[in-house]
């Protein structure tokens, strides 16, 4: 009896589909190649530094190294000499309104008004993204409770202590939902309770919020439970990764050993 000839593989009906692609998802901040000069001072040398939501990344760099001036630059008080910073794609020189629009703010020096109320800075602030009526009250509600501060909102600010006061900036930060959180120094002039109430606060907003942040700092203590740490030195970034692997290429035991290593050619 012959053998029937084996049948061919039936065909899948309808026509292959493509393999998706994966992309990377867009930074919530891009900078590329920054440099900032005063006369013969280069403040900033060539920073890049791109990064994702969800993170919380600490800017670490003794006095002078150019925190300040980044920060200046990201947040369009300053003009870079040259390089780019995109913001969720939208380009800072070009379209400063839509890049600035998309960051929470707190600058290193306080900027409340000490003769309003907690509720009037927060108003204020609003009307100026804004914000009105309903969507505002809800706003300053939300932004309060996130900190813990609902009770002072009719307290005038300078009855506050400093580490609330603090806690009111970030709050008014937060009320235009910001994609990335820029902090320059806000620990500054707070003691070390204060200091670690601060940290504890935007963590959880990070883990909560799929926030991003960057911390600017000299104090190492304070970044150590950071998700990256940027190391910048005389307006250049000489180390990037998280603080176990910072420590571990420095040849320190801590990340305090390892800052010093880097920065002063010390090592603990």
């Amino acid at each position: 009896m012959p053998i029937a000839a084996e049948r061919p593989a039936r065909e899948s009906a309808g026509p292959k589909l493509p393999s998706p692609v994966m992309t990377a998802p867009v930074p919530v901040i891009a900078i590329d190649g920054l440099t900032k000069s005063y006369g013969k001072v280069r403040a900033l040398d060539g920073v890049s530094l791109s990064l994702e939501p969800g993170r919380f990344t600490a800017l670490l760099g003794p006095n002078g190294a150019g925190k300040s001036t980044l920060f200046q630059i990201l947040t369009g008080l300053f003009v870079a000499d040259s390089g780019s910073v995109r913001v969720l794609g939208a380009d800072l020189a070009a379209d400063p309104t839509a890049a600035l629009a998309r960051l929470g703010i707190v600058f290193q020096q306080p900027s409340l008004d000490l003769d309003l109320t907690v509720e009037q800075n927060l108003a204020y602030h609003a009307g100026l993204h804004g914000i009105g009526g309903r969507r505002r009250r809800d706003a300053i509600e939300e932004a309060l409770a996130l900190f813990g501060q609902s009770e002072t909102r009719r307290q005038r600010v300078r009855t506050l202590s400093g580490g609330n006061r603090r806690k009111i900036e970030m709050a008014r930060a937060l009320m235009s939902a910001p994609a990335l959180l820029l902090l320059d120094e806000p620990t500054q002039g707070l003691d070390p309770a204060s200091r670690r109430d601060l940290v504890l606060h935007v963590s959880r907003l990070v883990r909560e919020r799929d926030l991003g942040v960057l911390w600017a700092t000299h104090i190492v203590s304070e970044v150590e439970a950071a998700d990256r740490v940027v190391v910048l030195h005389r307006g250049r970034v000489i180390e990037d990764g998280a603080p176990a692997d910072v420590v571990a290429r420095s040849g320190a035991s801590t990340l305090e050993g390892a800052f010093l290593a880097l920065t002063q050619g010390r090592a603990a």
